[in-house]
């Protein structure tokens, strides 16, 4: 018998998904959210149609939402259910998700704006950070029903003054807890670092603090895809912003995220932005200083999920769509374990260390940008790096040993760049 879902968009029913008798995944969009004459696709690669989306069409956004890899096979074996069953995934889990989408089991209603959330204490808070390795994303609590793209451990919680709290029901979160993680010695500090240095370079980037408990550092990471709103019950209720990455919006399943087996190239990635921005001037220039930090820094990992646009407006007559902030920026050269080829290719190159003014150049072509403007970009980008270091507290030999990397990465590129 076929298993349905309601999808909501904010407080919107914009359509069904549903599992067939042959257990495959459809979407069709809700004839009401089609006839409303404001009313915004779910995703780029979701263009509205009165047919239903095959499996194969819409896999990439809602596949998307799920965590990846081993989360995945850790969550499903705690549910019961298979790690290969998108659909039963996002019917346990899919409450609280990236962006505005809701998940909800139709018949049901949606949860009221009276949200619900379990305050944590400092020793609740240390027991999570134990308990992640082994519940990810704390999938099969009773009340929580959170997704969070990726393969690193994470969880979503509410930060409201010095209270931290796990959202129930679907209720929204604030911010992104990711724990230290015992094979990547240091990354949480890794990724503060690189992400204040973005932040003190003049890039867009995702807010985080440092933070330890019960002598284990984590990484807070405030949402981007949340706004806080005033009521007269509480101080702010956290309300949502849709979003998606670019290998949703393109249609990409996870799996094929990186452009060696089949996910989106900066090409691609650029031609999205100019084709679907409000304003694609700024955001192909964002996007254009996103890829030059990340390949200064040396962040391999930058893939086609760690690029996202935001959607302000849905269901009103001015959407804006735009580049997200920055986020998950991580020098992965610390490690030497780790690949040594970028997850996109600049120019012709996949080997950072390989990349040169022409691979820019070629760069230039493909996004439909000037090559003098490019070319002149990188060592730009490269001494604003180099002061901005001077700029952040280094106060942790991980953090110390990750300058030290970046600085000399952003020396040897202006050089590059200037004979």
């Amino acid at each position: 018998m076929a298993r349905r879902l309601d999808v909501y968009l904010h407080r919107d029913l914009v359509g069904q998904l549903v599992q067939d008798d042959g257990g495959q995944m459809l979407f069709t969009y809700a004839e009401g959210w089609l006839n409303r004459p404001a009313a915004t696709p779910l995703s780029q690669s979701l263009p509205f149609r009165k047919e239903p989306f095959l499996q194969r069409e819409c896999r990439g956004f809602f596949g998307g939402i799920l965590p990846e890899e081993s989360k995945r096979e850790l969550i499903a074996r705690n549910l019961g259910i298979s790690a290969r069953n998108d659909y039963a995934m996002l019917e346990e889990i899919g409450g609280e998700c990236a962006g505005a989408v809701t998940f909800i089991p139709t018949g049901e209603d949606l949860p009221e704006q009276h949200y619900s959330y379990r305050p944590l204490t400092p020793a609740d808070l240390a027991a999570i950070l134990k308990e992640l390795p082994r519940r990810p994303l704390l999938a099969g609590d009773e009340g929580i029903r959170l997704s969070l793209a990726g393969a690193q451990d994470k969880v979503a919680l509410r930060i409201e003054g010095n209270q931290i709290s796990v959202p129930l029901g679907g209720a929204p979160s604030t911010h992104i807890l990711k724990p230290a993680v015992e094979r990547f010695p240091g990354v949480v500090i890794n990724e503060h670092l690189c992400m204040k240095l973005a932040a003190a370079s003049g890039l867009p980037a995702a807010k985080v603090e440092l933070r330890s408990v019960d002598g284990t550092d984590y990484l807070l990471v405030e949402r981007y895809d949340r706004i806080r709103r005033s009521t007269t019950d509480e101080p702010t209720i956290p309300e949502r912003l849709h979003q998606e990455d670019f290998c949703q919006a393109m249609g990409i399943v996870s799996e094929m995220k990186y452009q060696r087996e089949g996910g989106p190239s900066l090409k691609q990635c650029f031609s999205l932005l100019r084709n679907v921005s409000r304003a694609p001037a700024l955001d192909l220039a964002r996007l254009l200083d996103a890829v030059i930090f990340n390949y200064l820094v040396g962040n391999h990992d930058a893939h086609g999920k760690n690029f996202s646009m935001l959607y302000a407006g849905i269901g009103t007559d001015n959407v804006e769509i735009s580049l997200a902030p920055l986020y998950d920026v991580v020098c992965t050269i610390y490690y030497p374990e780790l690949s040594q080829n970028m997850a996109m290719k600049i120019g012709g190159e996949y080997s950072s260390a390989r990349v040169s003014p022409k691979d820019f150049e070629l760069l230039a072509d493909e996004a439909g940008l000037g090559k003098p403007l490019v070319r002149r970009r990188v060592p730009e980008l490269a001494d604003t790096v180099i002061a901005s270091l001077k700029k952040i507290d280094i106060a942790n030999p991980v953090a110390e040993a990750v300058a030290a990397l970046i600085r000399t990465r952003c020396e040897n590129t202006r050089t590059t760049f200037r004979t």
